[in-house]
C-alpha cells in the first residue's frame, strides 16, 4: 500500500529521491566530518570552521539569486531553460570571483590572526565559484522536476570530499588545516565540472541574455539577501565564537550544529521536492501556495518532532565517534535539539511567501532576524561562550517562525476580505 502510494504521488516520489540523496550525502558528510574532526583536533577544526563560516555568509551572493530565478521561471515555462541556465553560470562565475577578492580584503579585520588568510581564500574559491556552480546545476534539474538527477548531483561533491578526507589522512600532514582546504576546494572543482556537463548534456547548452540579467537583478537580489540573512543567523555565531571565545568552543559548537543539520535531512528533502511546486501553486496568489503548505506541514512537523527527541536522547553517542575532546558537544546538541521542529514550521511559511511572489517580505523578515541574531550573540557569546550561541539560535529561529507565519496569515486574510 505504501509503495503503491509513492508510485502514484509525484511529490512522494520526489521526496524519496531527495531523501535518498540526502541520506547518502549525510553518510558522505559524516565520513569526512568524523575523519577531519578527529585528524585536525578540536582547535584546528575550529580554525577551519571559523574560515568556512565567514565564507558561508556571502555564499548566497555568489550567484545573485540567479538559481532561484531559474527555478521560478523555468518551472512555469520550460522553454526558457537555456537562457536562464547560461545567465546562472555567468552570474555565478563573475560574482564568485568578485566575492573571493572582497573576502581576501575584509577577512583580516573580522577573523582572529590564528585563522590564516590563505585558508579563507582557498575555501572561498572552492565554495563561491565551484560548489555554487554545482548547486546551480541541482536547481536546473529541480526546475524541470528531474529530481533523480538533482539527487545525483547533491551526492557528488560530498562523495568527492569524503574521498579527499581519506586521501588527506593517509598521504598528507593530517594536522595541517591548509592542506585539507586545498583538497576540499579541489573536490568542489571536480564536482562542479561534472555537474555542469550533466545539465548541458541532458537539458541543453547555455545561452546568455545580458538584458534579462539587468531586468531581473533586483528580484534576484531579494533571493540573495534572503539566503545571506539565513546564512548569517545560521553561521555568524560560529564566526563570532572564533572572534569572541575560544577555538575549542567553536569546535564543540560546530560539531553539535553538524549533528543538528543531519537530523533535519527528512524535512530538507521534502522542501527540495516541493520548492518548484510552490512557484506553480503560487501563480494564483497566497491562497494557492498556502494550500500546498497546509498539505506538507503536518508530515514535516512530525519529522521535526521526532528529530528533536532523537537528538536529545542520542547526544551521548557523539563523543564516542569524535573523541573525548568533543564531550561538551552532548550538552550543545541537547540545547539545540528543538531547532529541527522550529525550522520545519518556519521553512514552509517562508516558501509559501516565496512561491506566491512575496520574496521581498520574506527577505525583510530574515534580515531583521539576522540583525537581531548578531546583536544578541555579541552579548551572549562573551558571557556564556557556545551556550550563548545556542540560546541565540533558538531565540532567532523561533522568532522568525512566528514572524513568517504572521505575514502569511495576514496576507491570506487580506486577500480573503477582497473577495
Amino acid at each position: 500500500m505504501f509503495i503503491k502510494k509513492i508510485r502514484h504521488s509525484e511529490t512522494a516520489r520526489h521526496t524519496v529521491w531527495m531523501l535518498l540523496a540526502q541520506g547518502i550525502r549525510v553518510i558522505m558528510q559524516a565520513v569526512y566530518f568524523v575523519i577531519i574532526a578527529r585528524s585536525l583536533g578540536v582547535n584546528q577544526y575550529g580554525v577551519f570552521v571559523g574560515a568556512a563560516s565567514l565564507v558561508s555568509i556571502v555564499f548566497p551572493f555568489s550567484a545573485l539569486g540567479s538559481g532561484d530565478l531559474l527555478v521560478k521561471n523555468v518551472s512555469r515555462d520550460p522553454s526558457l531553460f537555456r537562457v536562464y541556465w547560461g545567465n546562472t553560470l555567468l552570474a555565478t562565475f563573475i560574482s564568485g570571483l568578485v566575492l573571493v577578492a572582497l573576502l581576501s580584503l575584509v577577512a583580516p579585520f573580522i577573523l582572529p590572526k590564528t585563522i590564516p588568510l590563505a585558508l579563507v581564500v582557498v575555501i572561498a574559491i572552492g565554495d563561491l565559484v565551484f560548489f555554487r556552480a554545482a548547486t546551480s546545476a541541482c536547481q536546473a534539474f529541480q526546475a524541470v522536476l528531474q529530481l533523480d538527477k538533482t539527487a545525483m548531483i547533491n551526492i557528488l561533491p560530498n562523495f568527492l570530499r569524503a574521498a579527499g578526507a581519506i586521501l588527506f589522512v593517509n598521504f598528507f600532514n593530517s594536522s595541517n588545516v591548509l592542506e585539507w582546504a586545498y583538497i576540499y576546494a579541489t573536490a568542489s572543482a571536480i564536482g562542479a565540472v561534472i555537474a555542469v556537463l550533466m545539465v548541458s548534456y541532458h537539458l541543453g547548452t547555455p545561452r546568455f541574455s545580458l538584458s534579462r540579467i539587468r531586468s531581473e537583478i533586483a528580484e534576484g537580489s531579494y533571493f540573495s539577501i534572503s539566503l545571506s540573512a539565513q546564512s548569517i543567523y545560521n553561521d555568524i555565531d560560529k564566526t563570532m565564537l572564533a572572534r569572541l571565545s575560544t577555538l575549542e568552543a567553536i569546535g564543540i559548537y560546530a560539531a553539535a550544529y553538524r549533528v543538528i543539520d543531519v537530523a533535519f535531512v527528512p524535512v530538507r528533502s521534502l522542501l527540495a521536492a516541493t520548492y518548484a511546486k510552490f512557484f506553480q501553486y503560487g501563480m494564483t496568489g497566497i491562497s494557492g501556495a498556502l494550500t500546498l503548505s497546509r498539505r506538507m506541514l503536518p508530515a514535516a512537523s512530525i519529522f521535526g518532532l521526532l528529530a528533536a527527541l532523537g537528538l536529545f536522547l542520542g547526544a551521548p553517542v557523539v563523543p564516542l565517534l569524535l573523541g573525548d575532546d568533543y564531550a561538551d558537544s552532548v550538552d550543545a546538541i541537547r540545547w539545540l535539539a528543538p531547532i529541527p521542529l522550529i525550522k520545519s514550521v518556519q521553512y514552509f511559511g517562508a516558501d509559501t511567501l516565496t512561491g506566491a511572489g512575496f520574496q521581498k517580505l520574506r527577505s525583510a523578515a530574515q534580515v531583521s532576524i539576522a540583525i537581531f541574531n548578531v546583536l544578541i550573540n555579541i552579548w551572549l557569546i562573551q558571557t556564556f561562550s557556545w551556550r550563548g550561541a545556542a540560546w541565540a539560535s533558538l531565540l532567532s529561529d523561533g522568532l522568525l517562525m512566528i514572524i513568517l507565519w504572521v505575514i502569511v496569515i495576514s496576507i491570506a486574510w487580506r486577500d480573503q476580505r477582497k473577495i
